[in-house]
Order: structure tokens, then sequence, then C-alpha cells
């Protein structure tokens, strides 16, 4: 197993990944001053989004029917945990995109080849809200 995202296992039964890239920031809140910088207060962590992207090609690596399993998953809009090879868990996130691509086509149009990237992305962990505004002025 490659990764897996819930109950779904990215593998060469499935789909396999052959790029991964992961991009995290952090959220800062700025003020203007005058004659000098900005101030700056770290409001914590930002967007961490993780693309899987790769090709299915039946009888070699993949299953098209795969891509259409992500697709369910996506349509659930429940945030899944995901979780590298190694049993690293990178927390709980929800599948934002799902591109597909087919060629290669054979006779009857069955296609040989699939392209896909799919874009997830990090949510809350523990099931955290925002405050409401009263509760932060005390």
């Amino acid at each position: 197993m490659l990764m897996s995202f819930g109950m779904f296992q990215f593998e060469i039964g499935t789909i396999a990944h052959q790029e991964l890239a992961r991009s995290r920031s952090w959220r800062y809140g700025r003020t203007p001053r005058f004659g000098a910088r900005e101030a700056s207060q770290f409001l914590g962590p930002g967007d961490d989004k993780v693309t899987l992207s790769g090709a299915v090609i039946p009888g070699l690596s993949g299953r098209f029917w795969a891509i259409e399993r992500l697709a369910d998953i996506a349509d659930q809009g429940e945030a899944w945990p995901l979780v590298d090879g190694t049993g690293n868990v990178l927390g709980n996130y929800t599948i934002d995109q799902l591109d597909h691509s087919a060629s290669t086509f054979l006779v009857d149009g069955v296609p040989r080849r699939g392209d896909f990237t799919v874009t997830l992305t990090r949510v809350a962990d523990d099931g955290a809200q925002a405050a409401p505004i009263g509760s932060l002025l005390g």
C-alpha cells in the first residue's frame, strides 16, 4: 500500500500515484504602522493540501473503477484520515478536486490509459470550530 484515505487504498490494484506534492501554509494577522514595518501576529496553521497524481493502465497498474470510487467518496463530503505507506497519519482530509483524462483508445472506445490528479485538503482533526466573537471579548 502506498497510501490510504479512509478505507480507500492507493496501490497497484486500485490506483497508484507516481507523484505526491504537499503544500502547507501558516496564517498571520498584519497591522500597518506609521514609519515602521507592519506588526505581525501568528494566527495558526493555514491550508495543508496534498496532491496525488499518476496513471491507470489496466492490466499493468490500476483500475478505472477506482477513480469513480474516489468520486463517490468525494460526493459524501466527509473527512477521512490520510495515512502514508509507513503508517504516518497526516491528518483528516477531504477531496477537493479529482481530475481524470483518458487516452490510447482501442477500436471499441475503451481507453488503455488514464491519468488522474486528486487534491486533498486537511481539516480540523479535533472537531474544533471557530469561537463566537463574544467569547473572544470576554
